[in-house]
């Protein structure tokens, strides 16, 4: 569990995020949504220790990420694992070598045999162990998102954050990620953030949804409440979308 507690943000005196509290549950998807330019990308780095919150607490299972000394800090990151919106895989390393990535950095304490057993599970947990000697390039993007996934499992997370995991992706693919990213968490157990927009991943894994507008949480709920949330700024979000015909039909 993340608990947040009125965590405050500003750039060049222009405040970007305004008192945010929410609490981000354990074995669940946590979605973050609004609307381009609302703060939730902010949010999430925030909440991962990208950016430093000018007021306000984060706390990792009891634990204040933000009073603690680096030292500490390092101890947190070991437990994070985290899927950047464009993948971010090194197009000159095999996808396995990439995956091996987090383990030859945090994980000395295992043997290469170890470390390579390991990512070659994670690879096969995402459906790409036909895929270890292949670079980037010669794959899909939406295998790409897998590798990425493989890769911020590898530490075996407490904590997963998500930014934009279906960006760029085709409908059919994206649905393949949803679906991926909720079975490894409700496999694990782990605490899961995703920050995005796309209305059909509500819909279909919002456990937890968090609804920032201009900085500020305007509406929290489920995948079940969104339709009778009574937040008129949330209502205008859902309805800009032609995913509205989906949503109308779950009446």
């Amino acid at each position: 569990m993340i608990q947040v507690e009125n965590i405050t943000k500003s750039f060049d005196g222009k405040t970007i995020l305004n008192e945010v509290s929410t609490v981000f549950e354990k074995g669940k998807l946590n979605l973050i949504i609004g609307q381009s330019g609302s703060g939730k990308t902010v949010l999430l780095k925030t909440v991962v220790g990208l950016l430093e919150p000018d007021t306000g607490n984060i706390f990792f299972d009891g634990r204040n990420f933000t009073t603690m000394s680096e030292k500490e800090r390092k101890a947190i990151r070991k437990e994070i694992g985290m899927v950047f919106q464009g993948s971010a895989l090194f197009d000159s390393s095999t996808i396995l070598e990439n995956v091996l990535f987090p383990l030859e950095v945090f994980a000395n304490e295992m043997s290469r045999t170890e470390q390579i057993d390991r990512a070659k599970f994670c690879l096969d947990k995402v459906g790409l162990s036909h895929a270890f000697d292949k670079y980037p390039a010669e794959i899909s993007g939406g295998m790409q998102k897998r590798a990425a996934i493989a890769r911020a499992i590898t530490l075996n997370p407490k904590y997963l954050f998500c930014d934009e995991p279906n960006s760029g992706l085709d409908p059919k693919t994206a649905q393949i990620i949803d679906e991926l990213i909720q079975e490894l968490t409700y496999e694990f157990n782990m605490t899961t953030i995703i920050n995005t927009h796309d209305l059909s991943s509500m819909v279909e894994i919002g456990d937890h949804i968090l609804f920032i507008h201009k900085g500020e949480n305007r509406w929290h709920g489920n995948k079940n409440e969104l339709l009778s949330s009574g937040c008129e700024s949330l209502e205008e979000f859902i309805t800009s979308s032609s995913i509205i015909r989906k949503l109308e039909r779950l009446k």
